[in-house]
């Protein structure tokens, strides 16, 4: 079981490694996110042991939440802290610059500072009042400057904190940092201090420390016994230290190293180049059972402490043993040889990664590969290895994941010619070529065929060209091609069958629902580092769970793109040029950021240009003017609200009223240009003959008459202006003939006139012959339709289909009933009069007709 924990961890190392190694081009902040990011990686991958047993603890978070409130000060040759500092920083790096004090007065105020980075600044002294202004902080690096005490520090959020290469002469921890409850990883280390004594570590004993960084690289001249075994709680030990000239005293370290049953130990430079040692300073290992992860990293080693060492790793209760940047030297006539151990070994996992073999020429190696025969995990790294032992193929039968790295290995390397194996790596899963100088990717596909339980392939950081198609292995399902430069036509060379895809940095410009359709199982897709400018639409990946499309040329990720992506868990879009415009309104506000590991740090808008490098969770909008249903929404009932309003205030104006009269000017105005041409030689003796019943003659002489007449008008009326002696019909039909138009004052005593019948026949007869806007009603008083006489039934059609005027007992309304029936009256002409005309009138349109 324990060794499936490390084989675990192995491929976790194994792919950060793969996709932290492309090159990129960082700006500031971003290099400012990318350290705090590295800093805290170290917390987090050790997270899962802090938290257990602590169920109220929440999920660790990282300091900055907005690049807004990350302040890079750093190179900037300052010798004091600025006041001007804005009170919501997170994140504030001052390193680089010549401040030898660090005062209270510029961080009063800076109550969120999650993060304070002080390095190489030449800093002896730190107000204990900064630390009062800074309750939040949680990381704290002030490595590499001159503290000569180390400083008093009662934060209680604190979880990392970096006190490394300064010049403090003693270990001795301020009572202070029992306080600090919360601290994760303390890193210590100065060239003044070359002893550590008995209670340095007092203080620290009831704190959870889980990771203790300790020294400076110098030799150490004194240890005391027990200074160390009084971190119960600790979990990881990194020592910086020579023992070159004190084996004895490194054993000790061990002992007490073994009663805090820490589980990893790192050792860096134990040993400085040439220095001769013996394996035997390491035999402690056999006696410590808690012990399950060893590093050795920037040091000498010999073939003579070699076999000592390993003896004691076999005959140890180690599961992962790990080499980093060592320099080999063959002190032995015969190399390194090491005999068979009768002894079960618990080792599963060795790795190699930086090796400099001192003499430049191959080692010689003799040993029984019986020893490794139960490894799960082999990572050989950064050590020029260009040729593959054929014997390694079949001599590891338990192996499952194989990292061969950044090395110097090409097609013919690793399936060298010569070798005939029956059995490749029977049981390997997990195979990584990365940065070697491989090239022909039809040839590796064809090879992988061999390894029949081959699961994963890293071919990222080679040569690769495509040249024929490829033949995969169907159990292979996950295949990384990173930082090769392969274009678009690159999954034509894939298989179906893959599950996971990394493509980035290949020159990639579009990705199309005809590619993803090829790949029904991908469930996890990298794209980072292309060209690609759109997510289309119509995209769909149904089992696809993780994709990484950040440091493209997208400007929005659109709705439906997610929509067709149903079991998406993780998007990784951040360091595109975004546009922050509507396209982006959803985005930030609606969709879930638990899908963004990258939110909010590397999204930015890029434009329009008055919003370029802010951060896009700080873009704001208002969903209104963006959504086009929410602006229907609002819009019509507000239109109603608005047309509603102005309907009852029309209504309460009489407006209704009002119109009419305007529609009356308007029509008058237009027939009056129209038939201009008809009554160019026309003229009449008045301007109207008023017909109307006697019973309306009081209005007729109050109002009417006097208004008009008063206002130049020539009016016939018949009880003035009949021609005594005549018949009543010859004086109708001479005053209808002799006037412009016909005023009918309509009232009920009017349809009840026989002679207002006759004036009204008399007067329709003209206006077909020869003037049709001749009729001009005013209604004097409401009269139902249904009301008139049979002998009216003219009246009621004329009524429906001429506009008349209505008489109005409001005196404001009336003004407005003058002024339209003088414009009906102003085209009258009475200047000239044609007989020739009016008897051609009569002569054609006889007004009586013979009706027996």
């Amino acid at each position: 079981m324990d060794c499936f924990h490390r084989r675990i961890k192995a491929r976790a190392q194994s792919t950060h490694t793969v996709q932290t190694s492309a090159p990129q081009a960082m700006s500031t902040h971003s290099t400012i996110v990318a350290s705090l990011i590295g800093t805290i990686a170290v917390l987090s991958l050790m997270k899962p042991d802090w938290v257990a047993g602590r169920e109220d603890e929440q999920e660790f978070k990282l300091c900055v939440t907005s690049l807004q409130r990350m302040k890079d000060l750093s190179h900037q040759n300052l010798t004091t802290v600025p006041l001007n500092l804005p009170n919501d920083t997170e994140y504030l790096d001052i390193s680089h610059n010549s401040i030898q004090r660090l005062s209270g007065a510029p961080f009063s105020g800076l109550s969120r500072l999650c993060c304070l980075k002080v390095t190489h600044c030449g800093l002896q002294d730190i107000s204990p009042s900064v630390f009062a202004h800074t309750p939040a902080l949680k990381v704290l690096n002030i490595s590499y400057n001159d503290l000569a005490l180390i400083p008093d520090i009662s934060l209680k959020q604190l979880k990392i904190l970096d006190l490394a290469n300064n010049l403090y002469s003693s270990y001795s921890i301020p009572a202070s940092f029992q306080k600090l409850t919360n601290l994760y990883v303390l890193s210590l280390g100065s060239t003044a201090a070359p002893s550590v004594n008995l209670h340095d570590f007092d203080p620290l004993a009831n704190v959870s420390l889980h990771h203790l960084v300790l020294g400076a690289g110098i030799g150490w001249q004194k240890y005391d016994t027990g200074a160390l075994a009084k971190l119960k709680s600790l979990q990881t030990f990194s020592l910086f230290a020579s023992f070159c000239t004190a084996p004895g005293m490194f054993e000790n370290v061990l002992v007490d190293l073994n009663a805090t049953r820490a589980t990893s130990l790192r050792f860096i430079t134990p040993f400085p180049d040439k220095c001769s040692v013996t394996g035997e300073m390491f035999n402690n290992l056999r006696t410590m059972p808690f012990i399950r992860n060893l590093t050795i990293e920037n040091t000498w080693i010999n073939s003579s402490f070699m076999e000592g060492f390993l003896k004691n790793v076999w005959l140890s209760h180690l599961y992962d043993l790990s080499f980093v940047n060592i320099t080999y030297n063959e002190d032995t006539p015969d190399g390194f040889q090491f005999r068979t151990i009768n002894h079960t070994v618990n080792l599963c996992s060795i790795t190699f990664n930086g090796v400099h073999h001192y003499q430049y020429r191959y080692p010689i190696i003799n040993m029984s590969l019986k020893a490794i025969s139960n490894l799960t995990y082999l990572k050989f790294s950064r050590s020029g290895m260009n040729i593959i032992p054929c014997h390694l193929f079949s001599v590891l039968p338990s192996l499952e994941t194989l990292d061969l790295s950044d090395n110097l290995l090409t097609d013919a390397g690793f399936w060298w010619f010569m070798c005939t194996q029956t059995s490749v790596f029977p049981k390997l899963r997990t195979l990584s070529l990365s940065k070697n100088r491989f090239s022909r990717l039809s040839f590796i596909s064809e090879q992988t065929n061999q390894m029949k339980t081959l699961e994963s392939l890293d071919l990222s950081f080679n040569s690769i060209y495509l040249d024929r198609d490829c033949s995969w292995p169907a159990q292979l399902t996950e295949l990384r091609l990173g930082n090769n430069n392969l274009g678009n036509s690159i999954f034509k060379y894939l298989s179906s069958h893959f599950e996971r895809i990394d493509l980035s940095k290949t020159g990639i410009t579009a990705v199309t629902q005809e590619i993803l359709s090829r790949f029904p199982k991908l469930t996890h897709l990298q794209l980072s580092f292309n060209s690609i400018q759109v997510l289309p639409a119509d995209l769909s990946a149904p089992a696809l769970l993780s994709l990484y499309v950040d440091q493209n040329a997208i400007t929005s990720v659109s709705r439906e793109f997610l929509a067709g992506l149903p079991k998406l868990q993780t998007l990784k879009a951040g360091n595109n040029p975004f546009v922050c415009s509507c396209d982006s309104h959803w985005f930030v506000t609606t969709l879930n950021k638990s899908l963004l590991p990258d939110w909010p740090l590397d999204y930015k808008c890029s434009t329009p240009p008055s919003f370029a490098g802010l951060s896009l969770s700080e873009y704001k909008t208002s969903e209104l003017s963006c959504e086009m249903w929410l602006q229907t929404a609002v819009a019509v009932p507000v239109v109603i609200m608005i047309s509603a309003a102005i309907g009852l205030l029309f209504y309460k104006c009489d407006g209704v009223w009002y119109t009419k009269m305007l529609w009356v000017w308007i029509r008058v105005k237009r027939r009056g240009r129209k038939r201009s041409h008809m009554l160019k030689n026309l003229s009449c003796s008045y301007h109207a003959f008023i017909s109307y019943s006697h019973q309306d003659s009081g209005w007729v002489d109050s109002q009417l008459v006097p208004t008009l007449e008063g206002a130049r008008f020539s009016l016939c009326v018949h009880e003035r202006d009949f021609v005594p002696g005549e018949w009543i019909i010859d004086n109708i039909i001479n005053c209808v003939e002799s006037s412009y138009k016909t005023l009918f004052v309509l009232s009920k005593h009017f349809v009840q006139s026989e002679w207002c019948n006759y004036e009204l026949f008399f007067a329709q007869h003209r206006a077909i012959s020869v003037q049709q806007d001749s009729l001009v009603f005013i209604l004097l008083e409401p009269i139902p339709t249904d009301s008139l006489p049979k002998k009216f039934l003219r009246l009621r059609s004329l009524l429906r289909q001429q506009t008349y005027l209505e008489w109005p007992k409001d005196e404001r309304k009336q003004q407005v009933f003058w002024a339209s029936l003088k414009s009906m009256l102003h085209t009258a002409d009475k200047s000239m009069v044609l007989k020739d005309v009016a008897l051609a009138l009569s002569d054609s349109a006889p007004l009586v007709t013979d009706q027996e």
